[in-house]
């Protein structure tokens, strides 16, 4: 009897100094994450790394000597909207961290014994594609949250939004909506429609597999479809925007031949130059430091009275 006592007083002991350690880790690894005040600085241009469709890593250039660098005022409103309501319609309310979304998501990986639900924020996105890695781990996760915290207290939301519409995957090798714009649909973020806005918005949660295009066509439309009734119930578009947006559908059949080679061979992204700007300006000359009333980056537009309008 005593003996098995003195094996249980053990094991209790050892499992107490394992979790003595893994914190001392955790606090160790959290001192030791890079800062992230220098990401305020609009001028920055940060070398993160990126994989291809093959999981192979790549440099990817982040800042305004990319190429297809879209600074938040030639960003369409309706685009901010769109990432916002599909992907962390509580964007404006939280400090990097949705608790609601986390018990949400804590409970349905425990009915389907996964990780496979993140419950990760705009500005935790930001987090793990500029800091960390893709691994699903704890340790991760805690870093993630740990970076997501720090990040709105050193930056405003319009600069995380600017920062994350840069570097979201949507497609291969294909990082940030100024390229992704070019890719499908030929021309520059500023002059995206609402459709369109919807479109690359809808693709976030999966652009290789789940959300890719040219395998679940059907399914972006449907997907971009909820979130332009969302636009709408925001008042971000009118009920006439919506209608057009709904009776259209992106033109991407032409594109086929390019996405199917680009998959096939191996992709390798080189740091792009700032000699080759985007041509088309846009006219809505939105400020990305202050920009106008309900635009993405200060407030959120407010909830409109029935019939009403908000734009943003």
């Amino acid at each position: 009897m005593l003996h098995t006592e003195g094996t249980v007083k053990k094991l209790v002991l050892g499992g107490l100094l394992l979790v003595l350690l893994y914190f001392t880790y955790i606090g160790i690894s959290l001192v030791l994450l890079p800062p992230v005040a220098s990401l305020a600085d609009k001028k920055l241009n940060l070398s993160i790394q990126v994989r291809d469709w093959q999981g192979k890593e790549h440099s990817y250039l982040l800042g305004p000597k990319n190429r297809y660098w879209t600074p938040s005022g030639r960003i369409p409103p309706e685009m901010k909207w769109a990432v916002i309501l599909a992907e962390d319609d509580n964007f404006y309310k939280h400090d990097g961290i949705d608790v609601k979304a986390i018990k949400q998501a804590i409970k349905h990986d425990l009915e389907k014994k996964s990780l496979a639900r993140g419950a990760s924020t705009i500005t935790q996105q930001v987090a793990k594609n500029i800091f960390l890695s893709r691994e699903k781990t704890i340790t991760r996760k805690l870093k993630e949250v740990y970076l997501a915290w720090r990040m709105e207290q050193e930056l405003t939301k319009g600069r995380i939004l600017e920062l994350y519409l840069n570097v979201v995957e949507l497609g291969p090798m294909v990082y940030g909506i100024g390229h992704g714009s070019r890719y499908y649909f030929g021309k520059s973020a500023a002059a995206l429609t609402p459709r369109e806005s919807a479109f690359l918005a809808a693709m976030l949660p999966g652009p290789r597999v789940a959300y890719n295009p040219y395998r679940n066509l059907g399914k972006v439309l449907k997907r971009s479809d909820m979130i332009l009734r969302r636009m709408r119930a925001r008042g971000v578009i009118s009920a006439d925007e919506l209608q057009a947006a709904l009776a259209t559908a992106p033109n991407i059949a032409g594109l086929q031949r390019k996405i199917d080679t680009a998959v096939e061979k191996e992709a390798i992204m080189q740091p792009l130059s700032s000699a080759v700007q985007e041509e088309a300006v846009d006219t809505r000359t939105t400020d990305p430091v202050a920009p106008a009333a309900g635009v993405p980056g200060q407030q959120p537009a407010p909830e409109p009275a029935t019939g009403d309008t908000v734009k943003p």
